[in-house]
Order: structure tokens, then sequence, then C-alpha cells
């Protein structure tokens, strides 16, 4: 019998998912090339990496009850290993590495189309 935190926990990972599942369709819609999802460095995971034009963007996804609280669940410890994660796969893509980059977030609300914030910070 599975116990209530693992419960609490499973469902969060699929709402994660299903969160990054919109994610990238929205992305897609909007004319990317979603080029990684979940990739993993030595220092962290990007959820998405994506591409349009010469831009590489790192997109983290936030399944949130509102806006404030996705903007406010990335810690400035986080946004530097992001950072650095994708610093880490531009060496291993070497074609991107001249490319600009931006850090996004899209936000997944309960019942509400996924909102796309371009540029929500700078390292």
């Amino acid at each position: 019998m599975m116990r209530q935190p693992d419960l609490r926990r499973s469902n969060a990972y699929l709402r994660g998912l299903n969160a990054e599942f919109l994610a990238v369709w929205l992305l897609r819609l909007k004319g990317y090339r979603v080029l990684a999802r979940r990739f993993r460095g030595p220092e962290g995971e990007i959820d998405i990496v994506a591409q349009k034009g010469r831009l590489i963007a790192a997109v983290e996804v936030k399944a949130r009850p509102s806006l404030e609280k996705a903007l406010e669940s990335v810690s400035l410890r986080q946004q530097r290993r992001i950072a650095r994660t994708l610093l880490y796969f531009q060496t291993r893509c070497p074609s991107l590495c001249g490319l600009d980059c931006r850090f996004d977030l899209i936000w997944v609300g309960t019942w509400r189309w996924p909102k796309h914030i371009l540029d929500a910070w700078r390292v």
C-alpha cells in the first residue's frame, strides 16, 4: 500500500509531466524547435531547450496555482544552475555556440492555457 506522501509526490510528478507536454506543444505552435526535454548536465536539469532562429531558450516549466507562485518558485540558485546547464548543453552541440540565449518560464495553471513568459530572468 502506498503511503500518503508518496501519493502526493507521484501526483506532483504526473502534473509536471502533463505541464511539460503542454509547454512543448505551446512552443511548437509558436515556431520553436524543441532540441531537448529534461536535459541533465553535471550541475542541473533544464525542462526544455528550444530554438527559434538564432535564439536558444532554456525553458523552466512550472505547474502552480498562480503566475506569481510560478515566478517565485524559481530561486536565484536554480536560475544559476539552469544557466550553467545551458552552457554545458551548448558545449555538447558546437553548432549552437554562437547563438543568443534566453531564460523563459512557462506557467501551467489549472484549466488554463499555458502562459509563456519571455526572458523571465537574466543571469
